[in-house]
């Protein structure tokens, strides 16, 4: 099993359901096989595996991978070898961190792999810290600040400029080494872990968000989420202050115990029993490096590595655009007849104060994918896409002008409580127009490209204007018109409808 040697050709052929490239992580604490398919730019996730082999879990004591751990990662990756070689994924990269590069028997381990069909890396702390990085700056375009991932091993640091990663350190301070560091109290521990971390992590510029990466601490933020009583689900992009972090971290989340953990919806067993300890490093960070805000990522080492290997052009694209037209066009709405669509409906309901061009765009291609639901389940249906769906580059406010809109396109203008509490009314609003909008454009012609080319739709002074070419003209019927009084009432706006000769919109141009 080679890694691919055309990534660059082959970013965005696949289909979304096709599998197209395998990534194995072999770990301090688990071994995890991802398969992706569609674009490499926002991939989507086919199957995600695990073996919670704990490979790393003597390397403090004795320096080895105990022959105990070895035999269950090896039973793992000899199935994860065998579904790549039945799906036909021949483009896969196997990566291995802290524990394979840190034990005196790690080359034989290796060896092992080699066996199976796998040509196996073992990266440096630095390496790791750098793909963890780059993960970040896919899923966060422009983003700078701290990353700090953390794995079984060993905690990755590394400051992301705008030049990309700098000053990479690996610090031996995973969830398998953290309870070394309990002493009688929780704030000796603390104490403990901030000395570790002066002495070895990077020149911090305090004052900028921190970005947590790593299975535990996105754990950490669905306990958070739980808490707040917040409306989504997804801990990807969740953001918290310092003074709510600390009230998370040190006051509620300090009066847990595993077991109580372990009650919880969505918190693993093998996450509870590391929380408590990643929760006191998490303020041991807080405090030494004095960030303007926490935000955590889903994205990390193995999306990082996907990401590196893409094109600058592919890199370029924006991720939730890139992700929503996969998705849209399995489910009817290609991208073709969505751009038409947000061309048509832009005069009268563009992005304004509230939104943008590329959300506009998204909540288009949503809208008309929603339409492919069966309707007795489509509106609740859809509106999940839009909160509770991991896209990338996203706000909790994006998220609710997205479901609004694609509620609007239903006419459905009475919005849950989950959507209201996301964005203010003036955002909804907006996001109401756009999909009202896009229900005029789809139901004038049936989404047909004659429909759209003979017709314009605009605002002049207070009026909302339909110009049908003559030859249309019997497609304004009484659906049409309801969907017109629709927006225009919404926008505040008079409406007509004006049928003009066939060549009257050409010599208008875009009037």
């Amino acid at each position: 099993m080679k890694s691919g040697k055309n990534r660059a050709d082959r970013d965005g052929t696949f289909a979304g359901n096709t599998p197209g490239r395998a990534i194995i992580d072999i770990g301090s604490n688990t071994v995890r096989m991802v398969i992706y398919g569609g674009t490499m730019r926002a991939p989507t996730i086919l199957l995600n595996e695990k073996v919670t082999a704990k490979l790393g879990r003597d390397i403090a004591s004795k320096g080895v991978l105990a022959d105990e751990a070895i035999e269950l990662a090896m039973r793992g990756l000899s199935r994860f070898a065998l579904l790549l070689r039945d799906l036909k994924v021949d483009d896969v990269e196997t990566v291995a961190t802290a524990a394979v590069r840190e034990a005196s028997n790690g080359s034989k381990f290796i060896g092992k792999l080699r066996k199976l069909g796998f040509e196996p890396t073992i990266i440096t702390g630095e390496e790791e810290a750098c793909l963890g990085a780059n993960g970040v700056m896919g899923a966060f375009p422009d983003a700078q600040g701290t990353v700090a991932d953390l794995g079984g091993g060993s905690l990755e640091l590394v400051r992301l400029t705008d030049k990309g990663p700098r000053n990479a350190v690996s610090l031996p301070l995973g969830t398998l080494r953290l309870p070394d560091f309990r002493g009688k109290s929780r704030g000796g521990m603390r104490k403990a872990i901030e000395k570790a971390l002066g002495k070895g992590a990077p020149k911090i510029e305090k004052g900028e968000p921190l970005y947590l990466v790593g299975g535990t601490l996105r754990t950490m933020a669905v306990y958070a989420m739980q808490e707040e009583g917040h409306p989504l689900s997804d801990p990807h992009g969740f953001e918290l202050s310092p003074s709510d972090a600390r009230r998370f971290l040190g006051k509620a989340l300090a009066n847990e115990t595993v077991e109580s953990l372990k009650q919880r919806d969505r918190i693993s067993s093998m996450r509870a029993e590391k929380l408590p300890d990643a929760s006191v490093l998490a303020e041991a960070m807080l405090s030494r490096f004095e960030p303007s805000r926490i935000i955590f990522s889903s994205w990390g080492l193995r999306e990082g590595i996907l990401y590196s290997s893409l094109p600058d052009h592919s890199k370029s694209r924006d991720p939730l655009l890139a992700g929503v037209s996969v998705f849209a066009a399995q489910r009817g709405a290609p991208a073709t007849l969505a751009t038409r669509i947000a061309s048509w409906t832009v005069d009268a309901a563009p992005s304004r104060k509230h939104g943008s061009e590329k959300l506009r765009m998204a909540a288009t291609m949503l809208a008309l994918a929603s339409m492919q639901i069966e309707p007795n389940i489509r509106l609740p249906q859809a509106i999940d896409w839009a909160l509770h769906k991991r896209w990338i580059a996203v706000s909790g406010k994006d998220r609710a002008m997205l479901a609004a809109a694609i509620a609007a396109n239903g006419n459905v203008l009475d919005l849950p409580d989950e959507v209201t509490s996301l964005a203010n009314s003036d955002a909804l609003d907006e996001a109401i127009c756009w999909g009202l909008a896009v229900r005029l454009a789809r139901r004038l012609g049936a989404g047909s490209r004659r429909s759209l080319q003979e017709s314009r739709l605009g605002i002049e002074g207070k009026t909302l204007t339909l110009r049908l070419a003559k030859s249309q003209g019997a497609l304004f019927g009484f659906s049409t018109e309801k969907d017109m009084k629709l927006l225009a009432g919404r926008l505040g706006l008079d409406w007509t409808v004006e049928i003009v000769p066939d060549d009257g919109l050409r010599l208008k141009g875009s009037d």
